[in-house]
């Protein structure tokens, strides 16, 4: 069977159980046509790029389908269908991937950038003069104009 990753939004003012709730009748719908939902991910409630739909911000869900094309299909209508879901994306591709998508391996890496205590740029600087370090004096009008007649 062909083998799809699908990504929906839901809108934010959903609640996480509405979003299981959500996520849970699209994979029966793979279920009634045959097919299987090998991956769930919730990516929680994320910015979006640019509004939509009169929202700022959007429940994220990744599901990796085993599944004829017509389980695709019907997800899909029931999609359009649905108040809740802003946008939906679906992708054929030739193998799901196995382990942590890219979204939550950076939710890891935030995380424990985090937990390290870094981010803020003025830790990073050791060299004791402020977030820049120390510079030259600093020079006039004057000094400028008289360097470039020499």
């Amino acid at each position: 069977m062909p083998l799809y990753e699908h990504v929906f939004l839901a809108r934010q003012d959903a609640s996480p159980q509405q979003v299981e709730e959500l996520t849970a009748q699209m994979t029966g719908v793979v279920e009634q046509h045959g097919g299987k939902v090998t991956k769930t991910e919730n990516w929680g409630v994320r910015s979006l790029t640019y509004r939509m739909n009169k929202n700022r911000k959007a429940h994220f869900v990744l599901l990796n389908i085993d599944a004829p094309s017509a389980a695709i299909t019907e997800i899909e209508r029931q999609e359009r269908i649905r108040e809740d879901v802003i946008r939906y994306l679906s992708v054929r591709v030739e193998e799901l991937e196995e382990g942590p998508s890219a979204m939550m391996r950076k939710a890891e890496r935030d995380r424990e950038r985090d937990d390290r205590g870094a981010g803020f740029r003025g830790e990073r600087d050791d060299r004791g003069g402020g977030f820049r370090g120390e510079r030259g004096p600093r020079r006039s009008r004057d000094d400028v104009d008289a360097g470039e007649e020499e």
